[in-house]
């Protein structure tokens, strides 16, 4: 379903404070997580949670509270435990490093084992973390199709209908009369849709970067996470940094 020059995609509020669309004709739940909901396939899909980043810039010198893995996961069950998935998705760069599935504490790596009892767990391998994990379970792919979605950790360049990817940690810049706010944020024209960063120490690019350009049919919509809700804001809303 090619999305036509100009096109607008069409959303709603939805119950639980999310926006929910359709994406390539597939209906979605952009949360203010940060994680996206399939009703139809109940599934619940993360990207970028790079676990073990904090560990990561210890071991280099650069004293950050070593506990992202742990808030990244405390939020990330409070996802599991509102929508209940049946298929669970990590859509790349779920860690840090090729080591970090090694520093995780051992209460860590039993919580991740415990999110694949009763459902399908799936890693999408990204460029952070390839091999994916070794001793957790759940599948390793690449990418894999849901509905009218492919799923894939790194965006392709041109327009890719139907496209759900992580990568870029997408974030809205708006100014406003009280200063300018900055929030993660999805990035969608209702053909694909780019899911921004769910780890806890991840950052975010800027939507007006050039690392986007050419990747939707018309002006696209941001997403922007808030403290309980997602807010809608037009492309002519935002600006760069």
């Amino acid at each position: 379903m090619n999305a036509p020059a100009g096109f607008a995609p069409t959303f709603a509020a939805s119950p639980c404070g999310g926006l929910a669309i359709a994406i390539n004709g597939e209906m979605t739940v952009l949360r203010a997580s940060g994680a996206m909901w399939l009703p139809d396939h109940r599934a619940l899909i993360v990207a970028d949670l790079h676990f073990e980043k904090g560990s990561a810039y210890a071991r280099r010198g650069q004293l950050l509270p070593p506990y992202d893995t742990r808030e990244t996961l405390d939020r990330l069950e409070r996802e599991v435990a509102a929508t209940t998935p049946a298929v669970l998705v990590f859509l790349g760069d779920s860690f840090h490093d090729g080591a970090a599935e090694d520093r995780l504490a051992r209460d860590d790596a039993a919580r991740l084992a415990a999110l694949a009892d009763g459902r399908r767990l799936v890693w999408v391998v990204g460029n952070h973390d390839a091999d994916g994990p070794r001793a957790l379970p759940g599948e390793i792919i690449d990418e894999m199709m849901l509905g009218g979605l492919l799923l894939r950790h790194e965006p392709q360049a041109g327009l890719q209908p139907g496209e759900a990817s992580g990568h870029l940690h997408p974030a809205a810049k708006i100014a406003g009369r009280g200063g300018r706010v900055r929030r993660r944020c999805f990035l969608t024209d209702g053909g694909r849709v780019i899911l921004p960063a769910f780890g806890s120490y991840a950052g975010g690019l800027n939507v007006k970067d050039v690392a986007f350009a050419g990747m939707f049919a018309g002006r696209p919509l941001a997403a922007a996470l808030g403290a309980d809700r997602v807010h809608a804001i037009g492309w002519t809303s935002l600006v760069g940094d």
